[in-house]
């Protein structure tokens, strides 16, 4: 029996899940059946592909050296079938688009609702995640992310402009007053957004020429953004938050701007996609309808 298309799907999601138990949630089937088809595959290849036994997927040498193929033959049928798409005028397929939790459900998520409106052969499925991206895992096809990534492999389209900016409420103001400078940070109650399993307690100030940073300390921190927003606004304490977030909370007075005449760096707002990979038509026209929409919802939602 030879290896389908479906199969190379398959093991993709297998080659890109932290355990099996995650690869048959995102296949939508129950693990037994993941366990099996996986050894079934095995056998047709006789080679072994992940190491069973550990607490998270690995793949063996011969599991690597497969899933990199896999990539490969996946990306040829995927511009393929987009050069079809493209002479029919369609849009069709699917897109895997993960976005940060707080931008993914406030603006990302139903300006994909409108695209798939627009275009209903095709299918998005959108993953809201606080954790790191790994596009060597092949995760999805697109990520929107606020400010500039890590791995500096990936090919970056700006959506919107964006900076973070530290506020806090009127409340917390009054009884603890107002810092005059960076380093009077050091003395207030931070609260600390940890995105992306990053240290964000190390809050940046300047710009290109004159960087500056300053690190911060408090007892409150979490990885949900409007969490973290929240407790600013009961007068929890300081936070750092991106201006697309808190500008309607200081136009209404909730928040008020902490060394205003400081200024901060750029964090814009970016989709990402792999360097390696060709980029079906069906995703440049996402990314399109991103820019030319995403400004201007942020724009509004003041």
């Amino acid at each position: 029996m030879t290896t389908s298309i479906d199969d190379l799907r398959f093991f993709q999601v297998v080659a890109a899940s932290e355990t099996l138990t995650a690869a048959a949630r995102e296949l939508e089937c129950s693990l037994p059946v993941v366990s099996k088809r996986l050894s079934a595959l095995e056998r047709r290849l006789d080679a072994r592909l992940v190491r069973r036994g550990t607490r998270r997927l690995a793949l063996t040498s011969e599991g690597e050296l497969y899933a990199a193929r896999v990539e490969s033959i996946l990306d040829q049928v995927r511009e393929l079938e987009d050069l079809i798409t493209h002479r029919s005028g369609d849009l069709r397929g699917s897109i895997v688009v993960q976005a940060t939790l707080g931008l993914g459900r406030a603006h990302v998520a139903p300006l994909l609702g409108e695209f798939t409106a627009l275009h209903p052969q095709l299918s998005i499925q959108l993953r809201t995640t606080p954790l790191p991206l790994r596009p060597h895992r092949r995760e999805f096809d697109m990520a929107v992310h606020v400010g500039t990534p890590p791995d500096s492999s990936l090919r970056m389209r700006r959506l919107a402009k964006n900076r973070r900016v530290p506020c806090a409420a009127p409340s917390y103001v009054e009884l603890r007053g107002m810092p005059e400078r960076i380093e009077d940070l050091t003395g207030h109650d931070c609260i600390v957004l940890r995105e992306n399993e990053g240290e964000f307690a190390l809050w940046r100030f300047g710009d290109a020429r004159n960087p500056r940073q300053v690190r911060v300390r408090g007892r409150l921190s979490s990885n949900d953004g409007d969490v973290v927003t929240d407790w600013a606004l009961q007068g929890r304490g300081v936070i750092m938050r991106s201006e697309w977030q808190v500008r309607p909370h200081l136009e209404s007075g909730a928040l008020v701007r902490v060394l205003p005449d400081v200024p901060t760096p750029p964090a814009d707002i970016y989709a990402l996609l792999s360097d390696d990979v060709h980029i079906p038509r069906r995703i440049s026209e996402l990314i399109k309808h991103l820019a030319a929409r995403l400004p201007d919802r942020i724009a509004r939602s003041q």
